[in-house]
């Protein structure tokens, strides 16, 4: 039987995007702040990241914040901006020592300076790491960044519009569109997740609450991708 990471090689996977859903009903399920669920969030995205070094995953990104998010309470949306700079302080060293390359995107520019400067520093730090590139969504709604697509694509007065086009007006314009598309906790829905780059992607659903989530779960949802047939179409 072939190990994940041949599989990984023999189906051309080079691309997971993961909506990373259930930190707040794992806290509940345990009687515990929703706060808490979230750092344990945190604790699987860094397994998961060494886990895709290690089947030989060119590119993982991943949904930390969406543009709706900023709807929940202002001491939740608070102290998740908090926990995505300290954890990126924190971790940067070993990032770094480990070869991942640091990628963000969404509407950054409605972030604190604080954050943006963390961000910043972050991609500047890693910019010459050839292992896992991590993206990470921040602020980010797939409709929002159509929109903003457009309206560049308007002002540049670009005449034949293409799909090729439309991609590199988007912020994933330096990534491929990713090749599975992992939602954890149960949910089938997209989430305003990367319509555009989906279009083609299998989709797998696990139950699996996202502090849940570990190097075996990614195993098996490689292992289930590995049994699809990709037809584009034809």
């Amino acid at each position: 039987m072939s190990s994940t990471a041949e599989i990984v090689k023999e189906t051309n996977l080079d691309h997971i995007a993961i909506i990373m859903d259930g930190n707040r009903r794992w806290a509940k399920n345990r009687h515990l702040p929703s706060m808490m669920g979230h750092k344990k969030g945190v604790d699987a995205l860094k397994a998961i990241v060494k886990a895709a070094d290690d089947f030989g995953i060119k590119y993982l990104t991943v949904y930390a914040f969406s543009t709706e998010n900023w709807n929940r309470k202002k001491e939740e949306v608070d102290f998740l901006m908090d926990l995505l700079a300290n954890t990126l302080k924190n971790e940067l060293n070993e990032l770094y020592q480990k070869n991942v390359k640091m990628n963000f995107i969404g509407d950054l520019e409605a972030l604190s300076d604080n954050l943006k400067k963390i961000l910043n520093h972050s991609k500047e730090i890693t910019k010459d790491n050839t292992g896992v590139v991590l993206t990470v969504a921040i602020n980010y709604g797939s409709r929002d960044e159509i929109v903003k697509a457009i309206q560049k694509i308007a002002d540049d007065k670009i005449e034949k519009i293409t799909p090729e086009v439309v991609s590199k007006y988007l912020y994933t314009k330096d990534l491929p569109d990713p090749d599975f598309l992992i939602r954890t906790s149960g949910e089938k829905r997209i989430s305003n997740y990367l319509l555009w780059q989906i279009a083609y992607s299998e989709i797998y659903v696990t139950d699996k609450l996202w502090p849940e989530f570990d190097k075996s779960e990614l195993e098996k949802a490689i292992l289930e991708f590995s049994q699809r047939k990709r037809r584009y179409g034809k």
